[in-house]
């Protein structure tokens, strides 16, 4: 997944793949090395709150991409800066969403393994996705983005 810096960011991962990655290597690390302390049920109704928030973040930030005539793949240029919705609290509301997702697994499976696996996935979507996408967006957008950078945090 990639495109010249011309036409789009320089994002060579796909990172819904990559917050999948994650939840796999922690979850076969957890069979292997089980962390479980809670009982199920009290984990699975927590958990499940999160994935379902983390669902509807997602959900909610790409509906706002496909009414602004965007694309959201991360190796393609956008046509449109999006900043309304869930964009107003957060400038990567879909990757946040994945994250909340991932905490909602790890949680649901009590899984300390997929927390380690999650942080680990946060830092190469930070250095390999968003950090070549706001340098794209900064040139695309210019000031606009510039305000909007100043005035939204990265994650929450």
């Amino acid at each position: 997944m990639s495109n010249s810096s011309r036409n789009g960011p320089n994002v060579k991962i796909v990172p819904p793949l990559v917050f999948l990655a994650g939840i796999l290597v922690g979850s076969v690390a957890n069979i292997w090395m089980p962390t479980r302390i809670v009982p199920n049920p009290v984990v699975w109704a927590v958990g499940g709150i999160f994935v379902v928030c983390g669902l509807v973040l997602t959900g909610s930030a790409a509906l706002k991409f496909k009414s602004a005539g965007t694309t959201v793949r991360p190796d393609r240029a956008p046509s449109a800066l999006v900043m309304s919705g869930p964009y107003r609290i957060s400038r990567n509301p879909m990757y946040l969403g994945l994250a909340v997702i991932s905490l909602g697994i790890a949680i649901a499976d009590q899984s300390f393994w997929t927390l380690i696996a999650l942080a680990i996935v946060v830092a190469l979507i930070q250095r390999h996705a968003i950090e070549p996408e706001e340098a794209f967006l900064e040139k695309r957008f210019g000031t606009e983005y510039l305000s909007y950078k100043h005035r939204v945090r990265r994650w929450i």
